[in-house]
């Protein structure tokens, strides 16, 4: 039923508190955003560093200050349509919940950046298998040895998600997921995860560690969470962003992405 949700019931759930996991399968077919929110005057800074690290960050919205309603999702709220958010103060975890709406203020700037679960719809209807849907789990994320390339105070390594597959499937992957440009496209790694700092597999950084069967070669795509990253790098004063997984839902469609 969640999968044939469009996106506006699937934010009306959130809103409600009555969907609070990560998001990952849920109303197919439409495109999923990472969210950070921060002060107005590191904007400029932060949207350079999207701006030259478009694999990890491509954007798909930039709101006004102290706007709240985004373009890709018209009577949507930011502050309390995602299922989980993280606040930090000075790079610290202050807070994961529900709703921003205490915290943000007229002074914050939101961006959206594409998500690669925005694909993974497209993976399903070609005959692949997408392990972390199939597991019920959140995607498995890991910080790697790969730089980004910094804008102001904004610097960090990229982070990428990763899928398992046969070989076979792997060229499938790459040839389904390169027209998703705006969604992170094609891998950025297959197989040997030590050559870009990954060691062990079984525990990722962020999200959940998925089975990967004799056989199979991981696939490491370029993940939004780096924009987490990049954020608190930083050390602002307030940063608001998604919880790992927990993607805020727009009501672009997935193949509006192959377009643009």
């Amino acid at each position: 039923m969640e999968k044939n949700l469009r996106a506006s019931e699937l934010r009306a759930l959130v809103r409600k508190k009555e969907w609070n996991k990560p998001t990952t399968g849920i109303a197919a077919g439409y495109v999923q955003a990472n969210l950070v929110m921060l002060p107005k005057e590191e904007a400029f800074h932060f949207l350079l560093f999207c701006v030259r690290n478009p694999k990890p960050c491509p954007i798909l919205d930039v709101l006004e200050p102290g706007q709240t309603e985004p373009r890709i999702a018209p009577g949507s709220d930011l502050r309390t349509d995602l299922p989980k958010y993280r606040v930090y103060e000075k790079r610290a975890l202050r807070a994961e919940v529900d709703e921003v709406t205490q915290f943000f203020h007229q002074g914050m700037v939101s961006f959206l950046l594409g998500c690669s679960f925005s694909f993974e719809n497209a993976m399903l209807a070609s005959g692949l298998l997408v392990r972390n849907i199939e597991e019920g789990k959140n995607v498995s994320m890991y910080v790697t040895n790969i730089p980004c390339i910094p804008s102001g105070p904004f610097a960090c390594p990229l982070v990428v998600s990763m899928r398992p597959m046969k070989p076979e499937q792997a060229v499938r992957a790459v040839q389904v997921t390169t027209r998703f440009h705006l969604t992170h496209g094609a891998p950025i790694h297959i197989g040997s995860p030590d050559e870009i700092g990954i060691k062990d597999l079984s525990r990722p950084d962020f999200g959940d560690p998925v089975t990967i069967h004799p056989g199979e070669v991981p696939l490491f795509w370029a993940c939004g969470v780096t924009s987490t990253l990049a954020a608190l790098s930083a050390s602002l004063p307030l940063v608001i962003t998604h919880a790992p997984g927990h993607m805020f839902v727009s009501d672009l469609k997935d193949e509006q992405m192959t377009l643009m």
